[in-house]
């Protein structure tokens, strides 16, 4: 078994509290190792850290293309380190492995590429005012010490879309992972200290949220705040931040649409819908969860859909033929089976079950697919975060939108057609981040991420991503110093 210490000021510790965490593999159930259980002690020494080095360390005097030298390196050893990242990311939450090491390998490591080159390229402007012998300019800053907190379902994806535009902007971090999926970011630290990091840039913290998260948030120093998780946790971090004035950039929840009209290509709709649910377990927040047909496809959309997926392969993530691995972790696999109990004791009708599917050993879910699903049920309302799809009729395209926006959250949605002219006015009018055509889970670096309503607010990846980490400073220089008239006779 393995013992994580958790990661501050260039250095291992031990946690203040002399407990750790289990940690299980969800594909076994077993315990495979442990991770720090932090306090507010230790969460202050982090703080301190990222404090002392974006003032006083080498980072403070670093400049922007010396920043971007640095992403480049940490760039290079993600990739050179992918496979051991990918190993116990794997491990720790069940995620496929061929979902992990090359994208590793390739668009995720890349936004430290992309953000490199971006270390020196954001601008400030010269504003014209109706001012003699003014300056007026701008100038973009980093806020200081930045609080990033990240998900159990892609730990390390999640902790690189934050952490390469932090940093590029100049700023300092402390990492706050989700108790349930640590062990990859202690790992990526443990390979990091190939690139001769200044001490305190980046400092990692492990445990709960009431006892870790909620005082690093809370933390006079910590200037700015970014999370991506559920709505609970983002609504208590967002009040805390509020607290202290902090700004911060959430990414929540979803219950995404994947919209089937009437002129779609079938077989592409249907493996579509199916390739933008189930691979990940259901476990995305971009997860396309509610599947809104055209009344005339709902019969043939239901039964292609539930062909293609009984017939995916359950089982062991680290298998190259799987389609489909366990839940990440017991409580949600236990939730997720509740949601299922509780849809098909309200009615709904179930068309495929995947309960009981996959190995004995672990939290394995198949495929589950629930029919003639109306808007207002629990299925069609509130995330699941699992293999479950609802198919929800309609009627014309006016209701499909109707639907679609008749939600709290707005992610994304993916439309389906063979209409291209008609799929960019459909997507005009549907409330979401992200809108895919004919396609589904597409993600690069250079395009913004983030949602509507109580989806979140504030964008990652993009221009949008390092803005974010950024806060502007408007400067007037008087050319020529005049003697100001007296203030008093």
């Amino acid at each position: 078994m393995k013992i994580y210490q958790f990661y501050v000021g260039g250095a291992w510790h031990d946690p203040a509290s002399g407990t750790w965490i289990d940690t299980e593999n969800p594909a076994t159930a077993e315990v495979w190792a442990r991770i720090p259980d932090c306090n507010a002690e230790d969460v202050k020494r982090a703080v301190q850290a990222a404090r002392e080095c974006f003032y006083d360390g080498p980072w403070a005097r670093m400049n922007a293309a010396d920043r971007g030298r640095l992403l480049r390196r940490i760039g290079d050893i993600v990739v050179a380190n992918a496979e051991r990242l990918g190993d116990v990311e794997t491990r720790d939450n069940g995620k496929l492995a061929k979902n992990i090491t090359p994208p590793l390998k390739s668009w995720q490591s890349d936004s430290f590429y992309y953000y490199a080159g971006m270390a020196d390229k954001f601008e400030g402007a010269l504003i014209p005012v109706d001012a003699p012998d003014i300056l007026n300019y701008t100038r973009h800053e980093p806020f200081g010490v930045c609080a990033l907190i990240t998900a159990w379902n892609s730990p390390l994806s999640v902790l690189i879309w934050k952490l390469a535009p932090a940093l590029a902007a100049g700023n300092t971090v402390v990492v706050k992972p989700s108790e349930h999926a640590s062990a990859s970011t202690l790992e990526l630290m443990g390979v990091l200290e190939e690139a001769d990091l200044p001490p305190g840039l980046i400092n990692v913290v492990t445990g709960y949220g009431p006892t870790t998260g909620e005082p690093l948030v809370d933390h006079p120093d910590v200037r700015m705040v970014s999370f991506t998780g559920g709505v609970p946790g983002g609504s208590m971090v967002a009040s805390t931040a509020a607290r202290k004035v902090k700004p911060v950039v959430m990414e929540l929840g979803g219950k995404s649409q994947q919209i089937v009209l009437e002129d779609a290509d079938l077989d592409l709709a249907v493996n579509g819908v199916a390739s933008g649910i189930f691979p990940a377990t259901g476990q995305s927040c971009i997860s396309g969860s509610r599947a809104l047909v055209h009344r005339s496809l709902v019969e043939p959309f239901t039964e292609g859909l539930a062909e293609v997926s009984s017939n995916a392969r359950i089982g062991d993530p680290n298998d190259p033929a799987t389609r489909i691995g366990p839940i990440a972790n017991k409580p949600h696999y236990e939730k997720v089976l509740r949601d299922i109990a509780a849809a098909e004791q309200s009615g709904l009708r179930l068309v495929l079950d995947g309960r009981g599917k996959g190995p004995e050993q672990g939290y394995y879910i198949g495929p589950t697919i629930f029919a003639d699903v109306t808007n207002d049920t629990k299925l069609a309302r509130e995330e699941v975060f699992g293999p479950v799809i609802a198919i929800l009729p309609f009627d014309d395209e006016d209701e499909a939108v109707r639907i679609a926006n008749d939600s709290i959250f707005g992610l994304a949605a993916g439309i389906w057609t063979s209409d291209t002219a008609r799929a960019i006015r459909m997507a005009e009018r549907i409330e979401a981040g992200t809108v895919y055509i004919n396609n589904y889970f597409n993600a690069a670096t250079q395009s913004p991420v983030g949602g509507y309503k109580q989806s979140g607010y504030g964008r990652e990846n993009g221009f949008a991503g390092m803005g974010a980490f950024l806060q502007t400073k408007s400067v007037w220089l008087a050319t020529s110093p005049a003697q100001p008239e007296p203030f008093a006779d």
